[in-house]
């Protein structure tokens, strides 16, 4: 079993190290009972061009690979609330179950996965409602990234479990991972099933 951590790299520069030491470090204490830590700064060499790179680190109880790519934005305009009892509640390297989940709605920008009666996150972000006063991220997501935590700890957003029925509570909503940050996304349709969709 593999794992993975996506680090964002701009113009040299390592975002948010801390929050993926810190999952990866978990991740193999809880996995592979292995408790001497590794600080990804000893591994981490930024590409020399400027520019948005992900920086993909292959690891189990030592690290595998690190791979940088070349970053591209992409856009979101639609999602598609899907019931799934999926595990990812570590980062894996092999999203298959996730990705076949996916397919099956490509009509849509992404889908928002809902597991027992509650949302969740998208394929590759969790996600975020504003409610007129703050912002709220579901209590229990299929993975908790690193830009989630950090916003947590700094009381920027708080944990609450929410369900389709509420989203007509919300006026704006959010996507958060390593690559985007946090991301707030307008003009989105969110649909929650054949009939029923949500505008923000």
């Amino acid at each position: 079993m593999e794992l993975l951590e996506t680090i964002k790299i701009r113009d040299g520069k390592i975002y948010n190290i801390e929050y993926h030491n810190k999952r990866l470090n978990r991740s193999r204490l809880e996995l592979f009972n292995i408790d001497k830590e590794i600080d990804l700064k000893d591994y981490i060499t930024p590409p020399i061009e400027d520019g948005t790179f992900r920086c993909r680190v292959i690891y189990r109880e030592d690290i595998l690979s690190i791979d940088y790519i070349p970053y591209k934005r992409r856009e979101f305009k639609s999602f598609r609330i899907v019931e799934s009892e999926i595990d990812y509640r570590y980062k894996y390297a092999n999203r298959d179950k996730l990705n076949r989940l996916k397919d099956k709605y490509y009509k849509y920008s992404d889908i928002i996965i809902e597991k027992y009666g509650l949302l969740t996150d998208t394929s590759i972000a969790n996600i975020a409602f504003f409610d007129g006063t703050k912002w709220i991220t579901p209590k229990n997501p299929l993975l908790r990234g690193t830009i989630r935590e950090k916003l947590i700890d700094n009381n920027k957003i708080i944990k609450k479990d929410i369900k389709s029925d509420n989203l007509k509570h919300f006026s704006h909503f959010a996507l958060m991972n390593a690559m985007i940050g946090f991301q707030i996304t307008k003009n989105i349709t969110i649909h929650i099933d054949k009939k029923e969709r949500i505008c923000l």
